[in-house]
């Protein structure tokens, strides 16, 4: 089957407790309420195999929850979301990293969550410490880290599972040059396969690197949808 994802009338609904904090329906029903407001409403989209895409819109515009969305980490309170093929995702620097643990501790960690024997991911580890390139600092407390070496860790780890489809909400933002360009080129080794990218991020001179499509959402509605160089005229032109 090939790699493809399809969204149809995506809604994400979050509520709030009166200090503005997230909730739960059920946490809902036990704290004092406060706000509430949709994330995503009606988002349809397919995503075919070999095409980029990037998100574009303000901060808050909904970018990053459709990204969460796509990983499974957000299940839609409305509409029906099919993904087919192995997700990789990059959606924070500091995604799942616990500061207090080494990079071997952290790279160990992420590859047994990921559904790895604990035996496979020891056999990695060294492979991971040469590819993240942080030498002794693998070693190291990530508390150490920069965010840099933070997103090269996050990274390394995320897309030696060999994804088909790749999820990056501009943590590769965090990258100097050198890892933009391994970023890039991991990402056009994927799109070359057949698989799918999907970035998020406000730098669009790296974005256009990657992606030929791009999605221009703004208060969790898409508000554009075709050619990035298209779609970003519309974004620009909105300010």
């Amino acid at each position: 089957m090939s790699t493809s994802v399809t969204a149809s009338d995506i809604g994400i609904h979050f509520q709030f407790d009166h200090e503005r904090r997230v909730v739960t329906p059920t946490l809902a029903r036990i704290r004092r309420r406060g706000a509430d407001t949709w994330g995503l409403r009606n988002v349809n989209l397919e995503l075919r195999p070999g095409e980029g895409v990037a998100l574009l819109g303000p901060s808050g515009s909904g970018k990053t929850t459709l990204l969460r969305v796509l990983a499974g980490i957000y299940y839609p309170d409305e509409g029906t979301l099919t993904v087919n093929g192995r997700i990789g995702s990059l959606l924070s620097v500091d995604a799942g990293l616990l500061t207090l643990l080494t990079g071997r501790e952290n790279a160990q960690l992420l590859g047994v969550l990921a559904g790895e024997s604990r035996s496979a991911t020891q056999a990695a580890l060294d492979d991971i410490c040469t590819r993240s390139k942080l030498g002794a600092s693998f070693d190291r407390p990530v508390s150490s880290y920069s965010q840099g070496m933070r997103a090269r860790l996050g990274f390394t780890v995320a897309e030696r599972s060999n994804p088909s489809i790749l999820l990056l909400d501009e943590v590769h933002e965090a990258f100097d040059h050198e890892w933009r360009e391994i970023v890039r080129q991991r990402a056009e080794s994927i799109l070359a396969a057949g698989g799918i990218v999907v970035a998020a991020g406000h730098d669009h001179a790296l974005l256009e690197k990657i992606c030929t499509r791009a999605i221009y959402l703004e208060s969790g509605e898409v508000r554009a949808d075709g050619r990035f160089a298209e779609v970003q005229r519309s974004y620009l032109d909105a300010f």
